[in-house]
């Protein structure tokens, strides 16, 4: 059901949740490099959300403020998860001429450096370069600064190069 409040219109929890959804999950997949990580990180979103329905619905960007949870929320899980498990994930591939074998170790590789790297350089380097937002968003999502993400950015991307592999960095 739809609430209307003089010329604005606001969602339903439950419409905001199936049009935010799938979106939620693809960012919280980034972000932990697991589908079971994933969902897990966005029902404990959601699940707090709904108890806070009254707040969250009167926001001019609810959806934006539940990609907000979902980085808050996997930022606090890494802190409080200290493992030493690489999450690989599966993501859908465009099909390509390319042995999928190759396609495959690429991307594992890949899932490999980005889990390797610090939770708040991986938390900006994807909603820079997945979420596709501007500094000062970043900045507002994590609660820093935008020099803070800029530097976070700088050192995520710097680790990210130092640890490919020797016949990648030739290309």
């Amino acid at each position: 059901m739809t609430i209307t409040g003089g010329d604005t219109e606001r969602l339903s929890f439950d419409e905001l949740v199936t049009s935010s959804e799938r979106r939620l999950l693809r960012l919280a997949l980034m972000l932990t490099g697991g589908v079971h990580g994933a969902e897990d990180l966005v029902q404990t979103v959601l699940a707090r959300a709904h108890r806070r329905w009254d707040r969250i619905g009167a926001l001019d960007q609810p959806d934006a403020y539940l990609s907000k949870m979902v980085v808050n929320e996997f930022l606090s899980w890494r802190r409080l998860l200290k493992n030493q498990e690489v999450p690989l994930a599966d993501l859908p591939e465009a099909p390509t001429g390319d042995d999928i074998g190759t396609r495959h170790a690429q991307r594992d590789a890949a899932w490999r450096l980005l889990a390797g790297l610090p939770r708040q350089q991986r938390a900006v380097l994807v909603l820079r370069f997945y979420e596709d937002l501007p500094d000062d968003e970043i900045a507002a999502i994590l609660g820093c600064s935008q020099v803070t993400v800029r530097s976070n950015a700088s050192r995520g991307l710097a680790n990210l190069r130092a640890n490919l592999p020797t016949s990648d960095k030739d290309h």
